[in-house]
């Protein structure tokens, strides 16, 4: 059996207890952010329009239509036993992590209520409603999962389905809050249910965007015989730093060499162009590039 060693294997967890550590009071300010925006956008625009998009939120709109609960209300209570069921199939390592959130998103959503008396959009501006909505709730949950951080609520339910029921988080969460939409239809009507698919579109665009940042990079993997000329057009004419990666063809087995290049987006056609140009029979692979850290 091969010796582990634990020098090493100590370097790696106190490493990551310092990465968990880091900044951790910014990374609870961001969080406690993102929970207030999201419980804003829910008691603005979803709840008072009845737009069901799933999760805890969703159920509290059918069942505040049904028995008449306080969303809040609905939400702390739902939450809270999905707390008490995470402590108890996840462990208490998951489960404080999500402690916060579960107790201040119902707090927020309270508070928003009393602004909410307030502020009222007309029917008409329901695209205005679900965009405006949507672009709110995405820059908060973008924050949160930022952070690592949860409020809890059906995302438990997703890991207990995960640890337990072998199926991944992203395919328990798509099948639970579609049963939520489909009961959401029913309640409400198609209509509503078209607008919480939008608004779940847009916000789930919006939480990518604020988790990843723009990309103002593009980078290239080409594969061409006129490698050198490719090579000195980047290095040369444009600037830029290019990798050379020596590669074998899977299929036809022949070496051939890819060049490896990050280029600023609006350069993005100029490279494109001059390779196509250069040689039709090229293949290349470009991918969006967020971070570049390190080189020249």
């Amino acid at each position: 059996m091969e010796k582990i060693d634990k020098k090493n294997n100590f370097e790696v967890t106190d490493l990551l207890l310092n990465i968990g550590a880091k900044h951790l009071v910014k990374k609870y300010i961001t969080f406690i952010f993102g929970i207030f925006l999201t419980a804003l956008s829910f008691t603005i625009f979803y709840s008072p329009n009845n737009i069901v998009c799933g999760g805890t939120t969703g159920l509290s709109i059918i069942f505040r239509e049904l028995l008449n609960i306080n969303p809040s209300l609905f939400i702390a209570i739902t939450s809270l036993i999905l707390l008490i069921f995470s402590l108890i199939f996840l462990g208490w390592g998951t489960t404080t992590r999500t402690v916060v959130g579960t107790i201040l998103y119902p707090v927020f959503i309270f508070i928003a209520e009393i602004f909410a008396k307030h502020i009222q959009f007309e029917s008409s501006s329901m695209f205005l409603t679900i965009l405006f909505g949507g672009i709110i709730y995405g820059v908060g949950n973008g924050l949160m999962l930022k952070t690592g951080f949860s409020t809890g609520g059906s995302t438990i339910l997703c890991q207990i389905i995960n640890k337990y029921g072998k199926m991944s988080i992203g395919h328990a969460s798509l099948l639970i809050n579609s049963v939520i939409l489909v009961f959401g239809a029913f309640v409400f009507g198609i209509d509503k249910t078209i607008y919480a698919l939008c608004t779940i579109y847009i916000y789930s665009m919006i939480t990518d965007r604020v988790m990843l940042g723009v990309s103002k990079s593009k980078t290239f993997y080409i594969v061409t015989d006129n490698d050198d000329e490719v090579k000195e057009f980047i290095i040369n004419k444009l600037g830029h730093s290019a990798t050379i990666i020596d590669a074998r063809g899977g299929y036809s087995n022949k070496k051939n060499k890819i060049i490896m290049a990050t280029i600023p987006t609006k350069e993005y056609f100029i490279v494109k162009e001059f390779v196509q140009e250069l040689d039709k029979n090229s293949f290349f692979l470009i991918t969006d590039t967020y971070e570049v850290s390190g080189g020249r």
